[in-house]
């Protein structure tokens, strides 16, 4: 890619990102403060919401990658390649299960199958569950630490630096949940993944910025 070009696609994907997950906070909070229980899964219309949105975070993860890596110095560019592989891997597998919840999870030639549950359910244990586990607690956990070790400098890359790496260890914290079979500790991660690293892609898009103007 271009360097010209890639300054111009980090600012974008970093503040479309950063719009895109706050957005999905506030959706999720919604949905959480609806419930009867905190044990029930999040209703409609607000489970709708968060797939879609979703469905759009998950590209612009991979754009912000793609640019961070035009971005880098020569010789930190094999580690933000392997950043796109790993956000890539981890954009394919959530963007299969949340379209495949949205188009076919309440069809009824498969919601009333008994075993239904067992794949379109985030109850865990189910098979979307855990290919959503695999995304944002495995996969964007590596994304994310390559993203760290890319970037380097003075402020605020630097504070960026520290993000990316407490987005990685906190998304990554997240698969704690799988062996208690507790999915309120997984969601510790959706601060790694939610919070964190939207931030830090947003310290990066005004660098970004300050090179495109210049």
């Amino acid at each position: 890619m271009d360097r010209a070009v890639s300054p111009r696609l980090g600012v974008v994907a970093g503040y479309a990102l950063a719009v895109l997950c706050l957005l999905y906070a506030i959706v999720l909070a919604g949905g959480l403060y609806t419930l009867a229980s905190p044990d029930q899964p999040i209703q409609q219309p607000w489970f709708a919401c968060m797939e879609l949105l979703i469905l759009a975070i998950a590209p612009l993860a991979v754009a912000f990658m793609v640019a961070l890596h035009a971005w880098a110095p020569e010789q930190r560019r094999p580690i933000s390649h392997l950043g796109i592989v790993f956000m890539s891997m981890c954009s394919v597998v959530t963007c299969g299960v949340h379209f495949v919840i949205l188009t076919l999870g309440r069809e009824p030639a498969f919601s009333a199958l008994p075993w239904a549950p067992l794949v379109f359910s985030f109850r865990w244990p189910s098979l979307v569950y855990a290919l959503d586990i695999l995304a944002w607690d495995f996969l964007f956990p590596l994304a994310a630490m390559c993203a760290a070790l890319t970037v380097s400098g003075r402020e605020p890359t630097r504070v960026a630096r520290s993000l990316f790496l407490a987005s990685a260890a906190i998304s990554l914290l997240g698969l704690i949940g799988v062996p208690l079979g507790n999915m309120s500790v997984r969601n510790i991660g959706i601060l790694g993944y939610v919070v964190l690293f939207p931030v830090a892609g947003v310290l990066m898009a005004a660098r970004f910025r300050r090179e495109s103007a210049g």
